[in-house]
C-alpha cells in the first residue's frame, strides 16, 4: 500500500499543487517559474524514488521568493502527511553525496521536529533564475513543515551547481532511506514522533 499525499496552497502571491506518493518510483513532474529550482527539484524526487507532480503559479512576479518558500510549505506538508503515522519507518538517514569536486553531507531525521542547518557557503548570486540566498530558506521551510531535522552541510566544492545539486540529490536520497518501512514499531523510546 503506498503512502501519498495531494496538498495545494492557494494565496495571493502564488498557487501551489503537490501530490506525492513516497513508495511507487514513477513519474515526476515539475513546473514552477524557476528553471533551475524545476532541475532541482526534478533531482531530488527521482532520487526520492517517488511519483511526484508539482504545480507552482507565481501571480505577483516580484522574484523567486514566494515560489521557492510556498513549494517548500506545501512538499514539506505532502511528506508528512505521506508519512501517516510513521510507524515502523528507519527515522535516521545521512550520506555524503559528491558530484565531481563537490561533496556534500546531508543527515536526516524524521523527528516531528521540524529544524534546518545549512552550511553550504554559497556565493554566487543566482542559477537559472534560482536566488542562492533561497537554498538554504528551501531546505530550512521544507524541514519546518516536514517535521523533520535536517542538517547539511558542504565538505568541498567550487561550482555551486554540483554543490546545490549533490545537496538536492542527497536530500531525496536521505528522505527515502528515512521514510523505509524496516519494522513493525515506532522508532522512539518517548512514543510519539
Amino acid at each position: 500500500m503506498s503512502r501519498y499525499a495531494a496538498v495545494k496552497r492557494d494565496t495571493k502571491e502564488t498557487e501551489i499543487e503537490v501530490y506525492l506518493d513516497i513508495d511507487t518510483p514513477g513519474n515526476v513532474e515539475v513546473s514552477t517559474p524557476i528553471p533551475f529550482f524545476n532541475h532541482m527539484l526534478n533531482s531530488m524526487l527521482f532520487h526520492m524514488n517517488s511519483s511526484a507532480k508539482i504545480i507552482a503559479k507565481d501571480k505577483e512576479n516580484y522574484d523567486d521568493h514566494h515560489v521557492v518558500e510556498d513549494t517548500a510549505i506545501v512538499l514539506g506538508e505532502a511528506f508528512k502527511e505521506a508519512l501517516g503515522n510513521k510507524s515502523g519507518i528507519r527515522r535516521f538517514f545521512s550520506i555524503f553525496t559528491p558530484m565531481d569536486e563537490a561533496l556534500v553531507l546531508v543527515a536526516v531525521d524524521i523527528s516531528g521536529r521540524g529544524m534546518g542547518i545549512i552550511d553550504l557557503d554559497l556565493k554566487r548570486e543566482e542559477i537559472g533564475g534560482l536566488s542562492m540566498e533561497n537554498v538554504p530558506h528551501f531546505f530550512r521551510t521544507f524541514a519546518y513543515n516536514a517535521g523533520i531535522t535536517l542538517h547539511i552541510r558542504k565538505f568541498s566544492g567550487e561550482n555551486e551547481h554540483h554543490i546545490v545539486e549533490a545537496a538536492f540529490k542527497g536530500l531525496g536520497i536521505s528522505l527515502y532511506e528515512a521514510s523505509r518501512i524496516v519494522n513493525n514499531r515506532l522508532p522512539t523510546t518517548k512514543g510519539l514522533l
